[in-house]
């Protein structure tokens, strides 16, 4: 009989105990959960980089509003619990609902700590916890006003590089000597504060805040020895405290936290809690890998396996901070009883340290070279004898034995059970296991079955590392292949510093992400633009200079140095009156060849460049706009007759064809994109070998995407069916917009389908409809600034914002 499970937050930790018990019990409960927030599950870890634009609210979304729908959750959004009736197996929340329960999982987690000042309630004065949080953060930022942090651990510095990136004044306020003093000994915090100060932040250590100042809004943070510093916000972030209220009125045993035992137990048979709001054997918890191990042992309390049992192990800290390299894990106080071995290398910015008691790991500090962190804590958590390393033991894991080693033979080392991403909890064996059972050949498919390398990414290298010693030669890391000879980095990086460091002209982006080159060259500089076009639609001026001839002629150039040209057919849909205006267009011009293509368009080869101009001036006076053959963007949109005509069809293919291409058109993508539209799945516009196709059914239009039929032969893979046009338009819409901004140049839509996961795509723009909505918001914004058009030219002495048809308007190349 199925029982009736209740979960009080719906935060990382329960999210991940309802996939453990998905799996292991499938049907057994009817879930419901009540979350204070007002959204769906979402990466907590990732806020640093929300906050710091490396990353969208979108893109750290765990669950997103189809998966409770696919697991039959009912999720109840900005709902507070305000009691819990352990007698009558209820609970109720601010809003009125009441819910009966046969098991309930507290996971309420922790709320931010205050320091008690005056003035610590002013408009102005926040905590960074959540999204809430974030949002207020941005909003502030807006002003590039000066802003302070109180407390220079993780959250603080996460805060303020985040605020920096925002371009505002930020200054650290940190009562201890040194930075992050619970996880680094003295020497690393002071590299640490070097490496914070090189971004321009400001960090002030033995300031012991006295008041926060303001009346109506805070204006400043005064210090007890008398200094004051000027702040239009101010973040606390002190530390956490377990929220362990509710349970307390409830009558469960608290102390710091809400009394667990190590199967996530409460006093109560029938209450589990885990979190950063539990206790177990006198402990609380912060970071997520421990979090991540509560909730596979209440999965497995909860799927009839009360022998799981929840072991405390050390945790390693790692700041997420784009260019600090910082890995901690273990104690590393000093004492009598312990030794320990350092490596500096100050021309480097290195420091190495490891404490040993009895010839065995107790701690590890490093800072700046971070690669043998995993090695560390493995070692530590095993209790490992290294006294037969002993000397060798600093290098790291490659050099033991005294001689240089391969790389991958530090790795291959490693056991099955060494923890590789700290953020997830996923082990080697886990992640070596997905590669082989699922034949996983790229990172991003390691991320999404694994989530392996898919949060903070300082455990990317291993991860790299691990898919080449288990691939062997037939692994192409082609995410870390560097867009060309000019730079050392990955298309992946490029576009996420552009973001993330808010880079916005493309020698702003040579300058600041360190390019080889002066100017760049032919294969940087068209994907440069093609980024920042995409990144920042209303502030950056297309670089036509950085786009391919065909693109700057609005043409395609021939073998004979002739260019053809395509005018838009709408669907492939024509008239007798466009006809004729093309063949007066050959005429005139004595055009050589004219083609049909396979577009459903008519081709017209041999114009002269100096003929180009004169060709679209006369082609727009019929109404023509290009049909951009040439495009890395939309081209054509393919339609058979459907209903207006066919007698097999079921739906208005034709029409809905040209809604398609109209609404679309002009939009610049990674690669070009071919669409089609068929009225019946006998597929006459072949649909199925598109990067966008839809097939029309009775019941509505089945949307697919990621097929090719040029040097690689592919059909379609299945997005889903959806009931109408509008809908329909959406989806395409919002699939297009996620591949716009994650595709990178060049990459068609199969392969970037491949490489994020066709069920991430399905989850993000078909089951989850209001990401679905952001993107279609953003595609539309977008579209707005004609500068990102193919077709359009900025009007001279006009509003920024004003365009029209480049046929409407002079040429601009032709003196080229």
């Amino acid at each position: 009989m199925t029982e009736k499970l209740v979960i009080i937050g719906n935060g990382m930790a329960p999210g991940r105990m309802l996939e453990h018990l998905f799996e292991a019990a499938p049907g057994r409960y009817e879930v419901t959960i009540f979350n204070a927030e007002p959204r769906v599950n979402y990466d907590r870890i990732m806020l640093s980089p929300v906050l710091s634009g490396e990353k969208t609210f979108e893109e750290i979304v765990i669950h997103g509003d189809g998966w409770y729908i696919a697991n039959g959750v009912t999720l109840y959004k900005g709902h507070k619990i305000v009691a819990i009736d352990r007698a009558g197996k209820t609970v109720t929340s601010d809003k009125g609902v009441t819910e009966s329960y046969d098991k309930l999982v507290v996971a309420t987690g922790s709320v931010p700590f205050i320091i008690p000042v005056p003035g610590s309630d002013l408009p102005g004065v926040i905590t960074y916890r959540d999204l809430d949080d974030v949002n207020a953060m941005l909003l502030a930022a807006q002003s590039r006003d000066k802003a302070v942090v109180i407390g220079g651990g993780l959250l603080g510095l996460e805060a303020a590089a985040g605020l920096k990136e925002r371009d505002m004044d930020v200054t650290v306020l940190h009562v201890m000597p040194t930075l992050m003093e619970r996880q680094l000994d003295p020497a690393a915090g002071y590299l640490l504060q070097k490496a914070v100060e090189a971004r321009g932040i400001k960090v002030i250590t033995k300031a012991d805040t006295r008041a926060i100042l303001g009346d109506k809004r805070v204006t400043g943070v005064a210090l007890k020895d008398g200094r004051v510093i000027p702040a239009s916000l101010v973040v606390m972030a002190v530390g956490i405290r377990p929220n362990a209220t509710l349970a307390k009125e409830a009558g469960l045993e608290v102390r710091r936290g809400i009394v667990v035992d190590p199967s996530m137990q409460t006093s109560d048979p029938s209450v589990l809690a885990l979190g950063e709001c539990v206790e177990v054997e006198g402990r609380t918890y912060g970071l997520v890998a421990p979090l991540y191990q509560m909730a596979r042992v209440a999965a497995e309390n909860l799927a009839g396996a009360p022998e799981a049992r929840f072991v405390h192990s050390e945790t390693p800290t790692k700041l997420k901070v784009t260019g600090i390299d910082l890995y901690s894990v273990g104690d590393f106080a000093d004492g009598d009883d312990r030794e320990e071995i350092v490596l500096r290398d100050a021309s480097a910015g290195i420091y190495k340290r490891v404490v040993l008691k009895d010839d065995r790991i107790i701690g590890a500090v490093l800072f700046g070279e971070t690669a043998d962190g995993a090695w560390f804590a493995d070692l530590q958590k095993k209790q490992t004898d290294i006294s037969a390393m002993r000397d060798t033991l600093i290098f790291g894991q490659a050099l033991q034995g005294g001689t240089s080693a391969d790389p991958l033979a530090a790795v291959a080392a490693l056991a099955d059970d060494a923890e590789i991403c700290g953020c997830n909890g996923v082990c080697k064996g886990t992640i070596v296991s997905a590669i082989t059972s699922k034949g996983l050949t790229s990172l991003d498919g390691v991320r999404a079955h694994t989530k392996a390398s898919a949060s903070c990414g300082n455990c990317t290298p291993l991860v790299e590392k691990l898919m080449t010693l288990t691939l062997g030669d037939s692994y192409n890391p082609a995410t870390v292949q560097p867009v060309c000879p000019c730079t050392t980095l990955g298309h992946g990086e490029v576009r996420r510093l552009i973001k993330a460091k808010r880079l916005k002209t493309i020698p702003a982006v040579m300058q600041e992400l360190e390019w080889k080159t002066s100017c760049g060259c032919a294969k940087c500089r068209p994907a440069l633009n093609y980024y920042l076009v995409a990144d920042w639609p209303d502030e950056y001026a297309d670089d036509y200079q950085s786009r391919f001839i065909n693109e700057r002629a609005h043409a395609n150039i021939q073998k004979n140095g002739t260019y053809s040209v395509v005018p838009r057919m709408w669907g492939g849909v024509t008239s007798a009156r466009e006809l004729r205006a093309i063949a007066d267009v050959v005429d005139k011009f004595a055009i050589p060849t004219v083609k049909v293509t396979g577009g459903q368009r008519i081709d017209m080869l041999g114009i002269k460049k100096e003929d180009l101009p004169a060709v679209w001036a006369d082609l727009g006076q019929a109404g023509f706009v290009s049909g951009h053959a040439y495009a890395k963007g939309l081209r054509t949109v393919k339609t058979c007759v459907g209903t207006d005509w066919c007698r097999f069809g079921t739906q208005d293919s034709t029409g809905l064809g040209i809604r398609i291409e109209k609404f679309m058109w002009g939009s610049w993508t990674p690669a070009k994109v071919k669409m089609a539209v068929s009225g019946c799945p006998r597929n006459c516009a072949e649909a199925t070998c598109k990067d966008v196709g839809v097939i029309c059914v009775d019941s509505g239009f089945e949307i697919h995407f990621a097929g090719a039929a040029g040097l690689d032969i592919k059909g379609t893979e299945v997005l889903g069916l959806v009931k109408t046009e509008d809908e329909a338009l959406e989806v395409i819409v919002a699939l297009v917009q996620m591949y716009r901004e994650q595709g990178r140049y060049l990459e068609r839509i199969y392969k970037w389908a491949k490489r994020i996961g066709t069920d991430e795509i399905r989850k993000q723009v078909l089951e989850n409809t209001a990401r679905r909505q952001e993107y279609f918001d953003r595609f539309v914004f977008s579209q707005k600034f004609a500068q990102i058009d193919p077709w359009a030219e900025r009007v001279s002495g006009k509003d920024k914002h004003e365009f029209r048809p480049m046929a409407a308007v002079p040429f601009p190349q032709a003196a080229e």
